[in-house]
């Protein structure tokens, strides 16, 4: 069992990919959607709350996909970057305060609702920023499962005292561990140097065809040992790398096993307990 995830962000976030990019994010992602839609396969979005402002023309049919669920990814994925520098100093908090949490959430909530009349029920915060407060935040917002960061270990959700579920991550994730747009083997070096990052699948990156087979790997292994796995993919990077030529082989896999929306965990979980 396969939920396929991805992440969507407004175009005057100005990111690098975006950067590099002859379409916008939202273009590659009806691109994405349309070979998702075809091979009927599932998959849930975390979009940015100012996609649904400034690019609701374009997102607007991606919404309405039938193969689609919605996820929150913050209102402007931290735009206002010095502000969260001075709070994670100050509070050691990125997110910031919890009063500036909250906002964040309702207000991604409100545009997602008043835009698709559907209920926000699963988030994914930018660079998956998890705070102190993220989760009861999240759960009194009527949010039931976040998916923020990678353990490879992962199966499944897990319950945290506040009520609300994570999801993590159990499959290499693309964005970072993928040699594309501004992230080149040089840039790549520098930022490990800067940074010194690594995630639970290290901290090296690939070129696609790589990378792509780490990714079929990985699933075939869930399968076989009956873990169910959440994957990240971005399309714009899927874009950039080789215009989908690599994904179609992952298509290939996924539409021949079952895929799963994040909130069917929920359906899930309470059959698991009856």
């Amino acid at each position: 069992m396969i939920c396929l995830t991805g992440d969507i962000h407004h175009a005057s976030l100005k990111t690098g990919n975006q950067q590099h990019c002859d379409i916008s994010e939202i273009q590659c992602a009806q691109i994405y959607n349309k070979m998702l839609k075809d091979a009927n396969v599932k998959v849930t979005y975390f979009i940015s709350g100012k996609c649904f402002v400034e690019e609701w023309d374009d997102l607007k049919e991606i919404c309405e996909s039938d193969n689609v669920e919605i996820g929150g990814h913050n209102y402007d994925c931290f735009q206002h970057t010095l502000w969260h520098r001075v709070w994670n100093k100050l509070i050691d908090s990125y997110n910031g305060p919890r009063w500036y949490q909250k906002r964040d959430v309702l207000k991604t909530a409100k545009v997602i609702k008043d835009r698709t009349n559907r209920d926000l029920r699963v988030w994914r915060n930018h660079m998956y920023m998890h705070g102190k407060n993220t989760e009861s935040i999240l759960h009194s917002a009527g949010i039931k499962i976040c998916s923020d960061g990678v353990k490879k270990e992962s199966n499944g959700l897990i319950k945290h005292p506040s009520g609300i579920y994570n999801f993590h991550l159990n499959i290499i994730p693309d964005h970072e561990h993928l040699i594309h747009a501004e992230r080149t083997p040089e840039w790549i070096e520098w930022w490990q140097k800067r940074y010194n990052w690594s995630d639970d699948f290290g901290s090296e990156s690939y070129y696609i065809e790589e990378w792509t087979d780490m990714v079929l790997k990985q699933l075939e292994e869930n399968e076989k040992n009956g873990v169910i796995s959440n994957m990240i993919i971005h399309p714009i990077t899927m874009y950039l790398c080789d215009k989908f030529t690599s994904f179609q082989r992952i298509l290939d896999f996924l539409k021949n096993h079952d895929t799963i929306w994040m909130t069917e965990l929920l359906d899930m979980q309470r059959e698991k307990h009856e």
